[in-house]
C-alpha cells in the first residue's frame, strides 16, 4: 500500500511550500511507527478530540495514507543513498587507474609530438590543472587531440585504441563521479520528496498530539499516548 499512498499523495507533496519543508528531526522509521501507533490510540478518543476541533478526516483518517507515502518516499531516498555510497566505492577503485591512464597517455603524446611545438603546447595545456574533474576532462581532450593528429602517434607504434578507451573512460567516470559526489545527494529529488512527505505526515501528527495533550492534560493514562516515546 505504501506505493499507492505515495502515488496518491505525490501531487500534494510537490505542492508543499519550500519554506515549510523540514528534514526529519526523528529517525524516520521510529516516527512512522509512532504515527501508526497514534492512529490506533486515538480511536477511543474520537468524540472528545472532534469536540475540541480536530478535523478527523483530514488528520486521523488521512494519517495512514500520509505515513504510507512517507514510508515509500523514505525507501526511494535510501535506495538512492545506497546507490551513491556504492558509486563512491567504485570511484575509489577506478579513479587511480584512470589517473594512471591519463598520465601514461600524456607521456605518449609528449614523446610523439616532441618535434611539434604547436602540439606540445596543447599537451602542456591539457596537463595543467589538478583534481578529479580535471582528470576526466584531460582524458576527453587527449582523445580528441590524438584522433585529430594521428600521424606522429602511428610512427611511435602507439595503440590508437587507447584514444577510444580514454573517451569512454571520460564519459563513464563523469557519470560515476556525479553519482558519488555527496554534494549532489543533499539536493536530490528523492531526498526533497522524502522531506516533503515527512513534513506532510508531521503536520497531521502534530495536530493530533496537540489536541490530545490538551484534552487529556489531567488524565495521565490517556495523555501518554499523545507524546513521542522517542523524544521522551
Amino acid at each position: 500500500m505504501s506505493k499507492e499512498n505515495y502515488d496518491t499523495k505525490l501531487t500534494v507533496l510537490e505542492a508543499v511550500s519550500q519554506n515549510d519543508v523540514k528534514p526529519p528531526s526523528t529517525p524516520v522509521d521510529i516516527y512512522l511507527q509512532e504515527s501508526e501507533d497514534l492512529s490506533i490510540w486515538v480511536q477511543e478518543d474520537k468524540a472528545l478530540l472532534i469536540g475540541k476541533g480536530l478535523n478527523w478526516n483530514n488528520n486521523v483518517l488521512d494519517l495512514p495514507i500520509r505515513a504510507g507515502a512517507c514510508r515509500h518516499a523514505q525507501s526511494l531516498w535510501m535506495s538512492e543513498r545506497y546507490s551513491q555510497e556504492e558509486a563512491a566505492k567504485i570511484w575509489k577503485e577506478k579513479s587511480p587507474k584512470a589517473y594512471e591512464l591519463r598520465n601514461d597517455l600524456l607521456a605518449d603524446l609528449r614523446f610523439a609530438y616532441r618535434k611539434r611545438p604547436d602540439l606540445t603546447a596543447r599537451v602542456r595545456t591539457i596537463a595543467d590543472g589538478t583534481g578529479d574533474a580535471d582528470m576526466i576532462q584531460d582524458l576527453s581532450d587527449i582523445s580528441a587531440l590524438g584522433k585529430a593528429n594521428p600521424d606522429e602517434l602511428l610512427v611511435t607504434k602507439f595503440d590508437m585504441n587507447l584514444l577510444n578507451k580514454a573517451a569512454q573512460q571520460a564519459d563513464a567516470l563523469a557519470q560515476l563521479r556525479a553519482k558519488a559526489n555527496g554534494a549532489t545527494l543533499d539536493n536530490s529529488k528523492a531526498k526533497d520528496i522524502r522531506d516533503r512527505a515527512f513534513t506532510h505526515l508531521k503536520e497531521a501528527v502534530d495536530e493530533i498530539r496537540d489536541t490530545g495533550k490538551y484534552v487529556f492534560r489531567k488524565d495521565p493514562e490517556r495523555y501518554k499516548g499523545y507524546i513521542s516515546r522517542y523524544k521522551k
